[in-house]
Formats: C-alpha cells, sequence, structure tokens
C-alpha cells in the first residue's frame, strides 16, 4: 500500500487517481455482491449507528435532550429524544448519514484526515456507547473501536497500510445502504407499499398532515 497517493482528483486522472476510482469501483461491486451476506453486516449496522446518530446531533443543535438510542440486530435502529425541532430531527438520519459517508470517501483520500475520520467515528463509538439502551449497539460500539484500533496499530506499526482502504471502504457501504434505505422509502411513500414499517415519510404526513408523496416530491 502506497501512504502519499495522490487520491484527489485535482488535474484528473493520473495513475493514482485512476486508482482511486478504480477502487471505489471494485469496493462497490464487491458491496453488492456481499448484501445479502453475514460478512456485510457489521457495515451495515454501522450505518444505522450513523443513521440515529445524525438524529441525535440534530436534536443536540436544536436544544433537545436525546434519552436514548438503539440498534438492532435486524438492521433496524431508534433514537429516543425530548424537545428540539421535530421537524427538522426526523429528516436528519438521511441528510446526516449521507454526510457522513461523503466525508469518509473524501477523508480516504488523504492518511491524516482518515486518522481523523477514524478517531472521530472512535470517539462517537465511545460517547454512544454510555446512552446505548441495547446490547446489539453496545457490542457494535466496542467491536468497531476495536476494530480501528487494530487497523491504526496495522498502519502504524507494520507494512500493512490499510486505514485508507478501511475509511473509503465504510464511506462507500454507507452510501450503498443510503441509496437501498431512500430507494425502500420511495417506493413505501409512492406505491403505498410497507416495505419499511415506520418511514420518514409516514411519519411525516402523521405528524404534519401531508400526503406521503408530496414528502418526498421535497
Amino acid at each position: 500500500m502506497v501512504d502519499n497517493a495522490n487520491w484527489e482528483l485535482k488535474n484528473c486522472c493520473n495513475r493514482d487517481q485512476v486508482r482511486f476510482l478504480v477502487t471505489i469501483g471494485v469496493f462497490t461491486v464487491v458491496i453488492l455482491a456481499l448484501w445479502r451476506t453475514i460478512l456485510l453486516t457489521p457495515f451495515k449496522l454501522i450505518t444505522v449507528f450513523l443513521h440515529e446518530a445524525s438524529h441525535a446531533i440534530a436534536c443536540k443543535l436544536t436544544c433537545g435532550d436525546v434519552e436514548g438510542m438503539q440498534v438492532h440486530a435486524n438492521e433496524g435502529g431508534a433514537t429516543q429524544t425530548r424537545g428540539g425541532i421535530y421537524w427538522l430531527i426526523l429528516p436528519a438520519g438521511y441528510l446526516g448519514s449521507s454526510f457522513w459517508g461523503m466525508a469518509l470517501v473524501l477523508a480516504s483520500t488523504n492518511l491524516t484526515t482518515a486518522r481523523i475520520a477514524a478517531g472521530c467515528l472512535a470517539l462517537a463509538l465511545f460517547i454512544v456507547l454510555f446512552i446505548a439502551q441495547n446490547w446489539t449497539l453496545r457490542g457494535l460500539c466496542i467491536g468497531f473501536i476495536v476494530f480501528l484500533a487494530v487497523i491504526w496499530v496495522l498502519q502504524e506499526e507494520t507494512s500493512v497500510r490499510i486505514l485508507r482502504y478501511v475509511i473509503l471502504f465504510i464511506g462507500i457501504c454507507l452510501s450503498c445502504c443510503i441509496f437501498s434505505s431512500l430507494l425502500n422509502e420511495l417506493t413505501s411513500a409512492l406505491f403505498l407499499i410497507s416495505l419499511v414499517k415506520r418511514s420518514v415519510a409516514n411519519v411525516y404526513s402523521e405528524n404534519y398532515r401531508c400526503n406521503e408523496q408530496f414528502v418526498f416530491s421535497l
């Protein structure tokens, strides 16, 4: 692995940048191929974690209180909040997840930013560990903290330097999961098919008395 490879897409495309784009393509194919397997489950659960964390962040930013958070083995999750601006908290899950996916992909283009991303993710997992309300989320937090620590040690102490690739993989997996979830939500809203029990469009329509199709048109 080459630590100083230039993955930034300025004056595209030299050899390193082509490698970066090819890596994204390969990771996307691998993720789609393993989509229904248990191998991808931890990464899909970390996506749920970031989705719920985005709700929590929106709640705190709008002066609310986060009372608890859950991530379930069936790839569902819930964040209990009190106060705050609900109509901003509600869509923050998908908006935040999309942002984190983009941020992780961009962070992978540089070793320093990849280190920062890994550190921030580990810190977020550590903080959520104290408000986790079920053992799936607690196990996810502990497991990924250990996983990131191992990857960090390998990066710094050995020739197995894969931190940037791990951050990139998580970012792409996050993007794929968000696309899949939004597709389910959109299908539910447009065709009134219950692919998800409580979609964002459904909750909006219940709380603000608007049509689900109208919510998605926004």
